[in-house]
Parts: structure tokens; sequence; C-alpha cells
């Protein structure tokens, strides 16, 4: 989604059609944790996510736009997020620091990766031994999910794609109204 898509992501309807804020209650992240938003936008999650680690932790907002880190700067700004660092990332390489990340989350953004391998990859290298990769993505398997088929994943297709690059799969949530919450270990 290019930055012209941003409204969408801000729509009032989001809470609730989606429930991000019981998304990030399910993370169970705790104060002082690091995490990293990859594919942030612009930054609906990474305030969420703020707030959950609070000010003794981190959060790692990534986006491949420049436009993105923009609106991302913008809403840690007007916000007053102290415990955000927005990062300009490339295709690839999500550009964060190794084994420094507690989890991971990539919110309907996977199966947008143009290389998702290498990032993959990258991730893995981020995050601390036994840290989560966690993917909501909406399910696949339910037709009545208002969102076009290629925006959509199957438990089986994300297990396919991730596990082979060094992650162990966890378990699923499914409290969501329309995604899944799928949970991986470094």
């Amino acid at each position: 989604m290019g930055a012209a898509g941003a409204p969408w992501l801000e729509r009032s309807e989001r809470e609730r059609e989606e429930r991000p804020s019981l998304a990030v209650r399910l993370l169970r992240l705790q104060p002082g944790q690091t995490v990293a938003d990859i594919g942030a936008g612009s930054g609906y999650y990474t305030e969420l996510l703020s707030k959950a680690v609070g000010s003794a932790g981190k959060v790692y907002a990534t986006d491949i736009q420049p436009e993105m880190i923009r609106l991302l700067d913008e809403r840690i700004r007007r916000r007053r997020l102290s415990n955000v660092q927005a990062i300009l990332c490339t295709e690839a390489d999500p550009r964060l620091p190794p084994e420094s990340l507690d989890l991971a989350l990539l919110v309907d953004v996977y199966h947008e990766f143009a290389q998702p391998q290498q990032m993959l990859r990258a991730i893995h290298r981020a995050l601390k031994p036994g840290g989560r990769l966690v993917l909501i993505e909406y399910r696949k398997e339910d037709p009545a999910v208002p969102i076009r088929e290629e925006h959509k994943m199957s438990i089986a297709e994300a297990r396919a794609e991730v596990e082979p690059e060094g992650f162990a799969f966890d378990r699923v949530l499914n409290d969501l109204p329309w995604q899944h919450i799928l949970i991986f270990r470094k």
C-alpha cells in the first residue's frame, strides 16, 4: 500500500472491524521490551506498541516508503512517542540491530514482501534467542472476510514460508474478527 492509502489505515472503523487494541493485548508485551513494527505504514500499530512497552521499552517502526516514514515521524512528534524510532528499510532488510528484538510484528505485510526469504533471514538475525515473529494476516480460510484474496494468507501458507527460515511455529490465535495472529519463535 502506498502512502496514498494511509487514510484507510487510519479509518475510524478499524478498531471495530479489526480490533488492533485486542491484537496488541493478546501479544502480552511487557514494559521494557524491544519490538519492531515492520511495514509500519502510518504508525497505527506503532502507537499501540509504544504504549504497551512503556517508556522503558523501544519500538522500531520500519517501512520501505519515504512518505510513510514522513507520516510516522509526524505521528511520533504529534503523539510524543519518545520510545519510537522510524527506520527507512529496504525490500530485503528491515535495518534492525542484531539480537535486539523481543518481538517483530508484521500486520497485513508479509504477503506484500518482494523478497520474503531475505526479509525473514534479516528479522531472524534481529530477534533475540527465543524472540517472537508475529504475523497478523487476513484469514484466507474464511471466504466471508471482505478482503481481496491476494491480501489473505492461510496458516499453511505462512508456515510453509516462515518455518524453513529458522522459525518454529508456536501457535495461532483466532480472536480477531478477520485476521489470524500467527506466532513463531526464533
